[in-house]
């Protein structure tokens, strides 16, 4: 029996067979000894096959998938989704603040694993004439790069039917920090999902989580026999680092678009763009065509390579 993930608890998988069914599965332990490194070796959003048992026995081979560095065994990965069409992040300038290391960290993941990025930056409803204005900063940043960017309030309704314009027919993962309201947003986009949400802390103007595991939302209108073609959200629970994996050093500058731009024109084939002769990128961010954040980043996860922090997904 063939089927789709929709929602993973940890140990047990809800599959969507093609034939309707919901089923309540679990995952073969021959899957842990395949050399995926992951401590989810099945992910929402992954085609799969089923036994008569309920025993998931096989994966399709996947389009691309969302990874980040595991909660608990840092040098593990954590496969948040599969074949997805495209990832809304969910950021806010404040309640609580998402950092641009955050949100680069997140984008050049998805630049290697070839999952289109839409910037939403959330609670315009609740900025300062200063944060609003610091908001447009980085949306004109993000998207002078190449990054389409949409500023909406979820508590409002503020932009929400034009970004649920983007969703029909598609596969489309939320993320983002605790706090920033992909909950509420995801009860704007779908009457009846009645997600929970919950009160930023105000001790540390963090988010708390409201939600455990991943799961897809189907946008269908008929909940009890959703239909794959209407489209699906993936509601993912709040992370808060964002570790890459798969990536050599060498392959990093490919994955920010605007310095990979100007590697091109590097004297050495092989620059790293921190410190050599002739290197176009650390002219480009001396010429301010590259912004002292972005690069920041790009160092960051240069630092994390460097260390060996990482262990790769396969």
């Amino acid at each position: 029996m063939h089927g789709l993930v929709v929602k993973n608890t940890g140990s047990w998988y809800t599959v969507l067979t093609d034939d309707g069914q919901l089923l309540e599965c679990k995952v073969k332990g021959n899957f842990r000894i395949k050399g995926i490194r992951s401590t989810n070796p099945v992910a929402v959003g992954d085609r799969v096959t089923v036994n008569g048992e309920n025993w998931i026995i096989d994966i399709d081979d996947r389009r691309n998938y969302i990874i980040r560095k595991s909660i608990n065994l840092s040098k593990q990965s954590h496969i948040i989704a599969a074949n997805v069409d495209q990832a809304l992040l969910i950021v806010t300038v404040n309640y609580p603040q998402t950092s641009t290391t955050f949100i680069d960290r997140f984008l050049a993941s998805a630049e290697a694993y070839r999952v289109p990025v839409i910037l939403v930056f959330n609670k315009t409803d609740l900025l300062s004439p200063e944060e609003a204005h610091y908001q447009q900063m980085l949306i004109t940043l993000y998207q002078t790069i190449g990054y389409e960017c949409r500023a909406i309030s979820a508590e409002t309704g503020e932009g929400v039917s034009e970004l649920a314009s983007l969703l029909p027919g598609k596969i489309t993962l939320l993320s983002g920090n605790s706090g920033v309201g992909k909950s509420t947003l995801i009860n704007r986009l779908v009457p009846g999902a009645n997600l929970r949400t919950a009160e930023i802390s105000d001790a540390h103007n963090a988010g708390q989580h409201t939600t455990t595991f991943s799961e897809m939302i189907s946008l269908s209108p008929n909940t009890q026999h959703p239909s794959p073609a209407e489209g699906w959200l993936i509601d993912t629970p709040g992370i808060k680092g964002f570790g890459t994996f798969d990536m050599e050093p060498e392959e990093l500058t490919s994955y920010f678009k605007e310095i990979f731009r100007f590697s091109q024109d590097c004297r050495f084939s092989n620059c790293t763009h921190t410190h050599e002769p002739g290197c176009a990128v650390l002219k480009a961010l001396e010429d301010h065509y590259i912004s002292q954040s972005r690069y920041q980043s790009y160092l960051s996860m240069l630092e994390d390579k460097d260390q060996g922090k990482y262990r790769e997904a396969y």
